[in-house]
């Protein structure tokens, strides 16, 4: 077996997948429980001040399926733990005596004072937990009252409050980041400058699920009236990839460790998270649908990629992709490449046809010599790689790259040489352009 112990930022557990701030972190029977699974580690509900918020007495979650009934989102209305303070910090000191190897962080939120955060931070301290994390992504319920998103939103505040936590407590601090901003790096910067020993993103994007089209109110509905929550799931993960690259690939931020959250169900979901720079993972709606257990998979999936790629610790993954993580103007434009299907392996079902046909480049015939047959026409196939992604059949079609000839499409030698759009010759501003010929008045 590989070794999958982690070490982030000084808080050991035996493997890198921690249960996110929850609902499965909120008392000390889900966490024990969750230990019990496998989990290496948990970030406990975030905890206020007394006296306790108090949650809706109806439904907090709406979702998204699949047409095969399988969840793909999950929006919530849910707020920080509604049970008192000191209940929650006395299961914490229990529970971390009891699994001395495991990490326990727990998530803090209360209000933008610093005597508020000085006086919750002196009492987690006495729990012996291996840190905290401040949640500034709450985007709903909390952000109306001054914390969570509307912190995390500005980043003189997030500057701020994470350097009074560095003073006030010996504990890492991790700074929980919102998404709901139009930069991430700006968030992230500002948390470095505080002195943030990591960072934690993302946190759940401001949405609406849906509509009742009986009712004509917002899901989940409470009373007929229904309002924007956090959605989080395997949808968001695309979104979390992106703005965890952002700060990886950032000069001023590359070195600030980061903890990987948003849609992550699988041991493959993690892995890419890892890749693109995240010490570890955090994890929730995948909890919420398949319980605990499931990290039973995620811990036997990497361990297996780990023993076939032969790596012989996880930190040889964190930040493998980032160096090939680039902006689209340094792209390779003299890369070249065609769709190919595999006569084999292709049922005829035609939508690779259609959707090249009526979205893309009519690169894909329907007919061959009076007989159904999709084939692939060079000289208008621009390597979109929609006719694969639309394809219902594993490696029926695939891009394979020209790197010699003609490109059938533009009549033009494959060049093998490096090419962006600020060298390339179509560019206007590239000292390599070539001006088309003038066009000739009309006779």
């Amino acid at each position: 077996m590989a070794d999958l112990r982690s070490n982030f930022i000084g808080i050991k557990s035996p493997n890198p997948f921690w249960l996110a701030s929850a609902p499965p972190t909120d008392k000390a029977y889900n966490v024990v429980r969750a230990f019990e699974a496998g989990w290496g580690g948990v970030v406990w509900k975030t905890l206020g001040e007394d006296p306790p918020v108090v949650n809706v007495n109806g439904p907090r979650y709406g979702a998204s399926w699949s047409n095969d009934r399988r969840l793909i989102g999950l929006n919530n209305i849910e707020l920080i733990t509604d049970r008192p303070l000191e209940t929650n910090l006395r299961e914490i000191k229990q529970v971390k005596r009891d699994w001395k190897d495991r990490a326990m962080i727990v998530s803090l939120m209360v209000p933008c004072e610093e005597q508020n955060w000085k006086s919750i931070l002196a009492r987690v301290e006495d729990t012996e937990a291996d840190g905290i994390e401040l949640n500034f992504g709450c985007p709903h319920g909390m952000s109306e009252r001054g914390m969570g998103a509307s912190v995390g939103q500005v980043p003189e505040y997030v500057e701020m409050v994470t350097r009074w936590c560095k003073q006030y407590t010996r504990m890492p601090v991790i700074v929980k980041l919102t998404p709901n901003i139009s930069d991430i790096r700006t968030a992230a910067r500002a948390a470095n400058k505080g002195g943030a020993d990591a960072v934690s993103l993302i946190n759940t994007i401001t949405s609406i699920m849906s509509v009742n089209l009986d009712t004509f109110s917002p899901e989940p509905s409470i009373d007929g009236k229904g309002t924007h929550g956090g959605y989080c799931g395997p949808a968001v993960k695309p979104i979390a990839l992106n703005m965890v690259s952002k700060i990886a690939t950032d000069p001023e931020t590359a070195k600030l460790p980061i903890s990987g959250i948003g849609g992550i169900t699988t041991w493959r979901d993690a892995v890419e998270f890892m890749a693109l720079g995240c010490g570890n993972v955090q994890v929730c709606t995948a909890a919420m649908v398949y319980g605990f257990k499931v990290v039973e998979d995620m811990i036997a999936g990497l361990d297996d990629f780990m023993h076939d790629k032969g790596f012989a610790s996880v930190d040889e993954i964190v930040g493998r992709a980032v160096p090939n993580v680039t902006e689209w103007q340094n792209l390779n434009l003299n890369y070249i490449a065609k769709a190919e299907i595999d006569q084999d392996l292709c049922i005829k079902c035609g939508r690779c046809h259609i959707a090249c046909e009526d979205t893309s480049h009519q690169a894909i015939t329907s007919m061959v010599d009076g007989a159904r047959h999709f084939e692939v026409i060079d000289e208008e196939c621009v390597g979109c790689n929609l006719c694969v992604n639309v394809c219902p059949v594993e490696d029926c079609i695939s891009l394979v790259q020209m790197t010699s000839g003609v490109d059938p499409r533009t009549n033009k030698p494959i060049s093998n040489e490096y090419a962006n759009w600020t060298t390339h010759p179509n560019n206007p501003g590239s000292p390599n352009f070539v001006p088309a010929e003038s066009a000739k008045p009309a006779e």
